[in-house]
């Protein structure tokens, strides 16, 4: 399945959620971290329900800290 996360493409290996996207791409933290699907944000709390489809576009920010 091809997903784009923040503007590059990305490929599961099938049917996820995106819980499972976010830790094969790298993002595995989960304090600091929002992520969105289609442009609605989707809170952490729903990311394991969450079911991708391909073609979904996905947007993930993380906090730094820093001035």
């Amino acid at each position: 399945m091809r997903v784009t996360i923040n503007g590059k493409p990305f490929e599961s290996t099938g049917p996820t959620t995106l819980e499972t996207v976010l830790h094969e791409s790298g993002y595995v933290q989960r304090t600091g971290v929002a992520a969105a699907v289609n442009e609605e944000v989707i809170p952490q709390a729903r990311w394991k329900e969450k079911a991708l489809e391909s073609g979904d576009k996905i947007l993930i920010i993380t906090a730094s800290q820093g001035g």
